[in-house]
């Protein structure tokens, strides 16, 4: 299945493996609500591809556009988007009243990419924000983690582009790859996947789908 579904991360627990004992750090991700918004045609778009919602989000805090495209095909609103292209030849699962489930789209011991964005760490100097390694701390210096020369006055009296400077930082879109379907929940229509992924608890938004580089599956 080449398309994937979306979440929100709950956060981090740890689970134990039954029959070697060894621990797994796992991310909770929360799936329920995913459903098929509209499906893109070779015949009306050029290409096949299906857009899924998620997340609610009341009418009022959404434009007019968004709110026709919904009407237009008779969708409640969703907070979050993402489409998903798939090949022609490909069938998509049965699914009931257009709602997507876990088990759906994904089994146990599958490896999965999950994009998501960083947590935002606002406007951060060049020691945070570009790893550098400062100026002298001794007694008379005064430059500690400032910048330090960033051209010369001269020729050609100018910064040049992609100089690493302070600046925003963090709220980047991620990808983490190969991460392994641990456990499905699929009353609560809940993900665990192994290791860590971006974003703050609670508030990430995240997109999972099926891995593009597999890794061998020894476990």
């Amino acid at each position: 299945m080449s398309f994937g579904i979306l979440g929100k991360k709950i956060g981090m627990t740890r689970i134990f493996n039954s029959e070697s004992g060894s621990m797994i750090p796992v991310t909770v991700i929360a799936v329920n609500g995913n459903s098929i918004v509209q499906r893109k045609t070779l015949e009306n778009d050029g290409y096949q591809a299906i857009q899924v919602g998620f997340g609610e989000i009341k009418e009022k805090n959404l434009s007019k556009a968004l709110l026709k495209h919904f009407g237009k095909y008779s969708s409640a609103p969703k907070r979050f988007l993402e489409e998903f292209r798939f090949n022609p030849k490909e069938k998509l699962p049965d699914l009931k009243d257009n709602h997507i489930k876990a088990e759906d789209v994904f089994e146990l011991g599958q490896y999965v990419d999950v994009i998501a964005k960083t947590k935002g760490k606002g406007f951060q100097g060049v020691v945070k924000r570009w790893n550098f390694g400062g100026l002298p701390q001794s007694h008379g210096s005064m430059m500690h983690r400032r910048t330090g020369g960033v051209g010369a006055g001269t020729t050609p009296g100018r910064i040049w582009k992609n100089k690493k400077m302070p600046g925003r930082h963090g709220n980047y879109r991620r990808t983490i790859q190969n991460l392994k379907v641990v456990e499905i929940l699929k009353e609560e229509q809940i993900i665990l996947v192994s290791g860590s992924i971006p974003g703050a608890k609670g508030e990430a938004y995240l997109v999972i789908r099926p891995a593009k580089k597999r890794v061998k599956q020894n476990s």
